[in-house]
């Protein structure tokens, strides 16, 4: 049973849900970073794992008091509460810098996974045969994710469901990105974007009252994706919730080993210097999905140019990512 929270701790939960809401909106950071630096990512792991069928028949019987103390309720929804204030503001904002300056953004986010790896790396003083193997297994595999191929946008109710599983691991497993993954589905965009948007442009419908948009074929159909996807999501947290429970009882240095490989060798996904490669016809022009959205299919890395003012902005950026890490560091040994 976890100790009874003060305001000042019920208030950081919800700063840290908005932190993981907003890292899991962006490709390449992964929201469970957030869970692993912030402290919280086993609590959160074994709060996710008491979402099994004791619980389900305590709400169903309506013990509400037995199953939220059960499911440690409090933690949940107000980590929760900051996820979803965040898809509906600091994400927007992230949209936003990512449009005017992409470069400034992601070298803020490679330098909080540097920071990242350091703040987990550092205290980690289990380093054997079996460690150093697990640890290697989880760059080549980031490494390996970094450079995959983007597929093409698919709309099938059945593997929007399979997109929901597959991409909440950015919130259970840190250095995997959920929205990364959703690139490489070819799905990032409707799941992430136009799906969110019309959930948003609904909800401002119906608070003023207008309710247009049940005639909205296109909306509606954006909504059911949206809804599929969250079921989707809402399986996959449970179910890998209960197999990392299991991991980090039985094989704790194990795990820890393979996350720290795993996030040095993600580290490719958000290198700043790149450029998005768009699909195109023959005669030159950029190939749209049904959306109207550029076709992504992959991304051109290059070495920073040092000659210029805004490479040299750019590395400010990432020692500005890495020093909020440190400071979270310095921030946690006062506590």
């Amino acid at each position: 049973m976890y100790e009874p929270r003060t305001s000042t701790d019920k208030f950081w939960l919800i700063i840290k849900g908005l932190c993981m809401g907003a890292a899991n909106k962006v490709p390449g950071v992964s929201g469970g970073i957030v869970a692993y630096v912030g402290g919280f990512y086993e609590e959160f792991i074994y709060s996710l794992q008491k979402i099994n069928l004791k619980a389900f028949k305590l709400l169903v019987s309506g013990r509400l008091k037995s199953f939220y103390r059960y499911t440690n309720g409090q933690f949940l929804s107000l980590l929760i509460f900051g996820m979803l204030v965040s898809y509906f503001s600091v994400s927007k904002i992230l949209d936003y810098f990512l449009e005017e300056k992409e470069l400034f953004v992601w070298s803020a986010f490679f330098g909080m996974i540097l920071g990242s790896i350091y703040y987990i790396a550092k205290d980690f003083n289990h380093w054997h045969k079996k460690t150093y193997t697990a640890g290697i297994i989880g760059l080549l595999l980031g490494i390996g994710i970094s450079f995959l191929n983007p597929a093409k946008e698919n709309t099938n109710l059945i593997f929007i469901f399979f997109c929901g599983i597959i991409s909440v691991s950015g919130m259970t497993l840190p250095g995997l990105s959920g929205s990364f993954i959703l690139i490489l589905l070819g799905n990032y965009v409707l799941l992430l974007v136009d799906s969110v948007n019309a959930l948003y442009d609904t909800f401002s419908e119906i608070i003023t009252g207008d309710f247009s948009f049940t005639k909205n074929t296109k909306r509606l159909n954006a909504l059911t994706v949206l809804a599929v996807f969250t079921s989707g999501s809402a399986v996959g947290l449970v179910t890998l919730s209960h197999v990392l429970s299991y991991l980090l009882k039985h094989f704790k240095h194990i795990t820890n080993a393979l996350i720290i490989g795993f996030i040095t060798g993600s580290l490719g996904v958000v290198w700043p210097w790149k450029k998005t490669i768009f699909k195109t016809a023959a005669n030159g022009s950029l190939v749209l999905d049904s959306n109207n959205n550029e076709v992504i299919i992959n991304y051109e890395r290059y070495l920073p140019n040092f000659s210029m003012a805004e490479t040299w902005w750019a590395v400010f950026f990432v020692f500005f990512g890495a020093g909020i890490l440190l400071g979270l560091d310095w921030y946690g040994k006062r506590k």
